[in-house]
């Protein structure tokens, strides 16, 4: 958060003093998509009903029974910032616009509202199961990667490059390619996060990776970015082996007419 705004892919998203989003920010950070404007999207099939249930369950009958949109959702001249909306409105928007997009909105704002218990429940029911399911894949993989720098940490990597060159170990064995090229080819911002655009798959890979490899720093006890380095790529190495071998198995199995019962 960043006074009234939120940051999503480094750019602004305006938040109003009703706490309303900006929908034709998050229309402009999704390089704007034919036929998704807000305009065209609120008048979509199921648009109109998925704003009344938003209605209904931000607001309840306070309004007794009337219902007023507005109060979920309005328009403001185009001088004044276009369209505008509860965050849970504006989260569907953005999966409108892109699922990882409503994702990304999603764990910024329970970031900045982590003290809302009602609000992140709101906007986590409000989230597709399958973007649910990446946001904990993410956290998940949040927290082995920090036991993975803690043991790089305690074993002698003592920098940001030292610990780059460990992750790009892993990156290249996974992946065939460190984090600038992969960037380049995903099109991610030097400054970006390349494990926001990385599948539930991957960042699952990827955390098994980095816990193989903390395990097996800790238990060799090498010294030294290129010690560290090496255990990683090892470790890196036996994932990358099992998701192959189990592919090539899959392959066989349904390719062959190989029934096994085992």
């Amino acid at each position: 958060m960043d006074g009234s705004c939120l940051r999503l892919r480094g750019r602004k998203v305006r938040i109003d003093e009703q706490g309303f989003v900006s929908l034709d920010d998050i229309y402009i950070i999704a390089s704007r998509p034919n036929g998704k404007s807000p305009f065209a999207w609120y008048r979509a099939r199921g648009t109109g009903d998925f704003v009344l249930a938003a209605h209904k369950r931000v607001v309840g009958d306070h309004n007794e029974g009337k219902v007023r949109i507005s109060d979920v959702l309005r328009m403001a001249s185009a001088d004044n910032g276009g369209w505008w909306a509860h965050p849970i409105i504006a989260a569907s928007y953005a999966g409108h616009l892109n699922p990882k997009l409503e994702v990304e909105i999603n764990e910024v704002w329970l970031r900045y509202k982590s003290g809302d218990e009602s609000l992140i429940e709101d906007v986590r029911k409000n989230a597709r199961p399958k973007a649910d399911r990446w946001v904990e894949t993410r956290q998940l993989g949040r927290d082995r990667r920090r036991d993975f720098t803690a043991s790089l940490s305690d074993h002698g990597v003592v920098d940001g490059q030292g610990y780059a060159r460990c992750t790009n170990a892993a990156y290249r064995s996974l992946f065939g390619a460190p984090a600038s090229k992969l960037k380049e080819q995903r099109k991610v911002p030097p400054r970006g996060s390349l494990r926001d655009k990385m599948s539930t798959s991957e960042l699952s890979f990827l955390s098994a990776a980095e816990t193989l490899a903390a395990e097996r720093i800790e238990d060799e006890n090498p010294h030294g970015t290129d010690a560290c380095a090496k255990a990683t790529r090892r470790s890196s190495d036996r994932i990358r082996d099992a998701i192959a071998a189990d592919r090539a198995d899959r392959k066989r199995s349904l390719f062959s007419g190989d029934d096994d019962n085992a």
